[in-house]
């Protein structure tokens, strides 16, 4: 069995007929166009919109504005430690200098007494 109700062709119609009815009717009954309740849900939903896309501009430039200041942030870091690089490097190559001038201030005094000591030697012999 098919169905739990046997319905009959002039049932099914009347159904049918009546389901056409209350559509009918719902639609004569839906607001118009030009209704001013349907006006106003319509222009608050327009605000609505407008206060989300505001909203949704601001959350976008408070974005860019982080990324930009973390961007120079980071530039501002990257351009501290080159510079600290290049004092280092500096303060190195100084190092080095004074150590060599050092080594060679050393070598001429040792080679000024070795001379001293050679003409010392050399008067002592005459």
């Amino acid at each position: 069995m098919r169905h739990a109700s046997d319905n009959g062709f002039a049932d099914r119609r009347k159904a049918a007929a009546e389901a056409k009815q209350q559509l009918l009717k719902k639609f004569a009954t839906a607001p118009k166009a030009d209704d001013p309740e349907l006006a106003a849900k319509l222009a608050e939903r327009q605000a609505n919109a407008a206060a989300r896309e505001a909203r949704r501009a601001e959350r976008d430039r408070l974005k860019q504005e982080e990324n930009e200041r973390q961007l120079a942030e980071a530039a501002a870091l990257t351009a501290a430690a080159e510079l600290e690089s290049k004092a280092e490097a500096t303060a190195r190559e100084e190092a080095a200098r004074d150590r060599i001038a050092r080594v060679v201030a050393d070598e001429a005094e040792r080679k000024a007494e070795r001379d001293r000591r050679y003409a010392a030697r050399k008067a002592r012999q005459r």
